[in-house]
């Protein structure tokens, strides 16, 4: 497996403060990430939300620093007359040329452009921005093509499309500086089911076309299922599975993991259902250790919703059972889990 991006022991965490200003305790947004991103596949990451998906997306675009672990760029992104190849020790001018190489799609396509602009200038912007301003016009009306478009949008502004249109429109200018890896954060959850396939296709053509690798954030499991060869599962900013796709699919270990697979809507009456009972734990680690660890007994309010469900056949898990951190294990292959008691 050729690795684009390796992303070793990543950590991001997040100070909170009391009212005088003092560190009291922390945000654990990334907790250990370790993952290989392998060159033309599309790599999923999935997750409920409050799970580090895009604190991972914006940590790997240096948007934030991480705290500590590291991000390996491959000299297949970045070449080889670099100072470094981890993605935190790069200078302004290394950082700029890596960005190049990456492109993004936002969640919502009306909030990533902006409604003054023409479609011309939304475009070429990134060009402008790193001086390939040489035949720009030809090169937007080329983009554009490739996203389903043509040159009769070139003068209109954003509100004029419809949201499949306008997210065609990111993803032309994602592609505007020939980019071999795109970091899709759920780029169909703000669209109707049926552009939601037409987005899919595009974006599996344009990977066949130009050998994109993507990073494909999502929700939906049927979507992650359908374009990526390879997922991750994250829970409280931890990778709790990893495997091929079809192999989690089929063989899932985690108990997470088989609440999300069984929470995913199916024609098939008579298909497995596992709850998740308890509330969502807080990703707040206190500095003061007798406050410092998530509660790994069952809580009052997960014994009453077990009572509630009792004799009706419903399987489930806890949310307490989850909080306590086990080694990532190698199941079988490539797939790895962290094995709960």
């Amino acid at each position: 497996m050729r690795a684009i991006l390796t992303i070793k022991n990543l950590r991001k965490h997040f100070p909170v403060k009391n009212a005088w200003g003092t560190d009291v305790a922390l945000v654990k947004a990334l907790d250990g990430v370790d993952l290989k991103i392998e060159a033309g596949k599309t790599f999923g990451i999935v997750g409920e939300s409050g799970c580090g998906k895009t604190t991972l997306m914006r940590t790997l675009l240096r948007l934030i620093e991480p705290t500590s672990g590291s991000v390996v760029i491959s000299e297949e992104i970045i070449g080889d007359k670099v100072s470094s190849n981890n993605l935190e020790e790069l200078t302004s001018q290394e950082l700029r040329k890596f960005r190049r190489q990456i492109g993004v799609v936002f969640q919502d396509p009306m909030g990533a452009l902006n409604p003054r602009m023409i479609i011309k200038d939304i475009v070429s912007e990134p060009l402008v921005i790193h001086g390939k301003t040489d035949n720009m016009r030809n090169r937007v009306i080329e983009l554009l093509n490739n996203v389903g478009l043509g040159e009769e949008h070139l003068y209109r502004y954003p509100h004029e499309f419809s949201g499949g249109q306008r997210q065609r429109i990111v993803i032309a200018r994602a592609l505007a500086l020939d980019p071999k890896i795109l970091v899709l954060d759920e780029p169909t959850s703000a669209l109707d089911v049926s552009v939601q396939a037409q987005i899919l296709n595009l974006l599996n053509d344009l990977q066949k076309k130009y050998n994109l690798t993507y990073i494909f954030i999502s929700h939906d499991l049927s979507v992650i299922e359908y374009m990526c060869d390879r997922l991750a599962v994250m829970y409280l900013g931890r990778v709790v599975e990893e495997a091929n796709t079809e192999e989690l699919f089929s063989n899932p270990q985690h108990p997470y993991t088989k609440a999300l697979l069984s929470a995913t809507p199916s024609f098939d009456k008579n298909k497995e259902k596992i709850m998740i009972l308890g509330d969502v734990p807080s990703p707040i680690t206190y500095l003061d250790e007798s406050k410092a660890k998530l509660a790994t007994e069952m809580t009052e309010q997960e014994k009453l919703e077990i009572k509630s469900i009792e004799g009706k056949g419903i399987e489930y898990i806890v949310r307490s059972s989850l909080n306590e951190v086990f080694p990532l294990v190698r199941i079988s292959g490539e797939h790895y889990a962290r094995k709960v008691k």
